[in-house]
């Protein structure tokens, strides 16, 4: 049996081949030509081991790290324990509007599930079958990790969590964000109407004043274009002058 695995940063890789059958009766036998592999950083590393004595054997290989052993391949699937999770969940939702909470982490190998918890308690995925939850309308997806409130209610105030798990190492937990649910500022928005409906009575309050004023009139006469009007000069015999041609401006 072989693997292939990839060398982390700053740790020595050391793993061990696992059969699990009759080897407590002492009637098997698990060998590798390589006991000690050293790969360079980020570089693949070819793990290999035989076995014999055993019937229907399932093999399993393990990342020792100091004190603590996981599953690293089992199937010839590689496995990865999640990582901490990323959330996005907002600080604030309108009552009766529509609040999506997302959480993933990319290093878990089989991807993980994830599950919503809300000041601690885990959230099921029916609320409405559940008291502690029943006034809350959401629908939760454990593969995308997507919380969708639909719509929000006051009941939904409170500090949510995710956790991401696989089936391989620890579950991980991500920090705790507080979403405040709030009823539409419907004093905010008619006051701000109001201010917008005042600044324009002013606006036109004022344009009607200088219109009466007559400053649009002598804005007019004071740009008004002046007209040069030429005389072409008449015929004069010689020796003759006077004036013939003038200029009105």
């Amino acid at each position: 049996m072989g693997t292939e695995a990839r060398a982390g940063r700053r740790q020595l890789l050391v793993f061990t081949s696992v059969v699990l059958s009759s080897l407590a009766l002492g009637r098997g036998a698990v060998y590798t030509s390589e006991p000690d592999v050293r790969v360079p950083e980020d570089k693949p590393a070819k793990l290999s081991c035989s076995y014999s004595g055993f019937s229907n054997p399932r093999v399993e290989w393990k990342f020792a790290h100091g004190d603590i052993t996981s599953l690293v391949c089992y199937k010839n699937k590689i496995t990865v324990p999640p990582s901490k999770p990323t959330v996005h969940i907002p600080s604030s939702a309108t009552i009766g509007s529509r609040a999506v909470l997302t959480c993933s982490e990319k290093d878990g190998s089989p991807p993980s599930e994830y599950y919503w918890f809300k000041d601690g308690v885990r959230m099921p995925l029916e609320p409405k079958g559940n008291r502690a939850f029943s006034n809350s309308s959401y629908s939760l997806n454990e593969k995308t990790g997507e919380l969708v409130f639909d719509p929000v209610s006051a009941w939904d105030t409170g500090e949510y969590t995710c956790e991401a798990q696989n089936g391989y190492g620890m579950p991980m937990r991500s920090e705790a964000v507080r979403m405040e649910a709030a009823e539409l500022n419907v004093g905010g928005i008619v006051a701000a109407v109001l201010v917008t409906l005042i600044l324009l009575g002013f606006l036109i309050l004022g344009i009607w004043f200088a219109y009466r004023r007559g400053y649009f009139d002598r804005t007019k006469k004071g740009t008004s274009s002046k007209k040069v009007i030429y005389s072409q000069p008449a015929a004069r015999s010689e020796g003759e002058f006077r004036q013939t041609s003038s200029f009105l401006v």
